[in-house]
């Protein structure tokens, strides 16, 4: 496994009773043990990520080349999250998997042979860390996609839940312990014992007894798959709102994270060992903050959580930036861990509940691309400002600049999430002549109202926000008209790429759409339901059939 320091897990709500709720997936034998595997492989990766941002501090002390370490990790998250999302649908996940954990160890082995020899290089380091991006960046979106397969659905949030616990379980163990070694050993050890931990990931996933994913005459291919993702992101409002408050909190926040090692080495005085109990405070304060986040949620709503947690991550930065003693660090660490995942579960938490099924990985796929393009983006940014001066400066204006951000968007409240997302299946089947070819597009839908006069206005404003609908579920493009013979009729208009298309489109309509489309159809004054219609593109074989030319 492998896990950038500042990883968004896919959290909900973290477990905090050890009542047979929260911890009910365990008793499903596959969950448990591939939970287990994973604990473990975070753990390594968390020992190799130490060893490497403390390795580029001996290899150069340039803000910018230790910065660029954590934009080597995130970067290939940002580029390929959404193809990964994509992949995680079309392909048999376990074998995916298997492929993903091989081509990290190789990377992991890579690093400890490099170390070993002396050879590795600042230029190598960064080209490996990268790679090592390319591996999370397709395994986060099928780790996620493959916890329903795991646990009954009344379990899914509990299982949600105890992965993030496993990813801050290892992630305040595995920086420390990674720091011991790295101080004990060297780099070439760190990184050989997170190769051990590949052995436990691959054995259990070779382990995982998974069903053959079952055929579908209206299963989705990359190419398509991908082009639907990109149109739900474009036409959803709620979603919007969420990555352009993500994006700015992390934007701002990426500096504590890309120096941190210099913080640690040169305005704490401490060595590999002190670097890997920062990092390890860390993920004991992100425990502390999973435990007592149930409580706070009764209290605060998410936007109120947000602020808080930006107000404490600027509040750290200025306390780093004045270089504390070292125990005073590790406790302000502590509460950085705390505000950290008291962010990403909110942020997570806000796209998880407006997402349906159908898109979910795409979608989150995207948050993740937004997310690494942030840290990408603040890493290198903060960097090149440090550079020029220092870091304690640029630690004070990035935490101000935070604070400021965080006052400014709390008037953009988060989506609240409360829609039934259910599909609702109530369109029938659309009338056809004869068999259509799944291939065959674009689509045209019609759909006749007869709407009075009086009632125009509130029609057209109820039809405008159903087109946000008709957008996300596949059309790509919309309109309305009128007759000019007879204003009373209103045609609705959208093109959907193809016949397959379409059928999805039937498949993916909610429940809270259906109460929508409700709504529009109240306006219609006909004796009967609106005229839906659907035209088919003629291609050149069909006008050749029937004669014409």
């Amino acid at each position: 496994m492998t896990h950038q320091h500042a990883d968004p897990e896919p959290t909900l709500t973290p477990p905090t009773k050890t009542s047979s709720s929260g911890f009910a997936p365990l008793r499903q034998t596959v969950f448990a043990v591939l939970w287990a595997a994973t604990v473990l492989g975070n753990t390594g990766s968390f020992m190799r990520d130490v060893a490497s941002s403390w390795l580029v501090t001996d290899l150069s002390a340039s803000p910018a080349a230790v910065s660029l370490i954590q934009a080597a990790g995130t970067l290939p998250i940002f580029l390929l999250a959404i193809p990964a999302g994509v992949l995680s649908d079309i392909l048999d996940r376990r074998k995916f998997l298997i492929a993903i954990q091989l081509l990290l160890a190789s990377v992991s082995i890579s690093l400890m042979i490099l170390s070993y020899s002396g050879m590795l290089t600042i230029s190598l380091l960064v080209g490996l860390t990268f790679v090592g991006g390319i591996g999370a960046a397709l395994m986060g979106p099928t780790w996620q996609a493959i916890v329903p397969e795991l646990v009954p659905k009344k379990d899914i949030k509990s299982a949600v839940a105890l992965n993030s616990l496993g990813i801050n379980i290892a992630r305040s163990i595995g920086p420390a312990a990674g720091g011991l070694l790295l101080a004990a050993f060297g780099a070439a050890l760190t990184y050989g014992v997170d190769v051990i931990s590949y052995v436990f990931v691959v054995s259990a996933l070779l382990w995982w007894p998974r069903a053959k994913d079952a055929d579908d005459a209206l299963s989705e291919r990359f190419m398509g798959a991908f082009r639907a993702g990109l149109r739900y992101t474009r036409a959803s409002r709620p979603l919007h709102i969420v990555l352009m408050r993500a994006a700015v909190f992390f934007i701002f926040s990426s500096a504590v994270w890309a120096m941190l090692p210099l913080v640690a080495r040169n305005l704490l005085g401490g060595d590999a060992g002190f670097y890997g109990i920062l990092l390890g405070a860390v993920g004991a304060g992100a425990i502390l903050g999973a435990i007592v986040m149930p409580q706070l949620r009764e209290r605060f709503d998410s936007d109120a959580l947000l602020l808080g947690s930006a107000i404490i991550t600027a509040i750290v930065m200025a306390s780093l930036a004045l270089a504390p003693p070292q125990w005073l660090a590790i406790l302000v660490l502590l509460l950085l861990g705390g505000a950290w995942i008291t962010a990403l579960t909110t942020f997570n938490g806000a796209a998880q509940s407006i997402l349906p099924n159908w898109v979910r990985g795409r979608a989150l796929a995207v948050y993740l691309t937004v997310f690494n393009g942030a840290m990408t983006a603040g890493s290198l940014g903060w960097g090149a400002i440090a550079q020029e001066i220092g870091v304690p400066i640029a630690l004070l204006v990035s935490g101000a600049g935070l604070l400021i951000v965080a006052l400014v968007l709390h008037r953009i409240k988060l989506p609240s999430g409360d829609a039934d997302l259910v599909p609702s299946n109530h369109w029938p089947e659309p009338l056809v002549a004869e068999p259509v070819e799944h291939d065959r597009g674009p689509v045209l839908i019609l759909i006749e109202y007869r709407i009075a006069r009086e009632s125009r206005g509130a029609f057209l404003d109820a039809l405008t926000r159903l087109s946000e609908e008709r957008r996300r579920d596949g059309a790509y493009g919309w309109g309305m008209t009128e007759d000019s013979a007879d204003p009373e009729k209103i045609v609705e208009w959208f093109m959907v790429e193809s016949w397959a298309e379409h059928l999805r489109q039937h498949r993916r309509v909610s429940k809270a759409d259906a109460d929508l489309q409700q709504e529009v159809v109240r306006y219609h004054i006909g004796p009967d339901k609106p005229v839906v219609r659907h035209f088919l593109t003629i291609e050149h074989r069909h006008r050749h059939r029937s004669g014409t030319r």
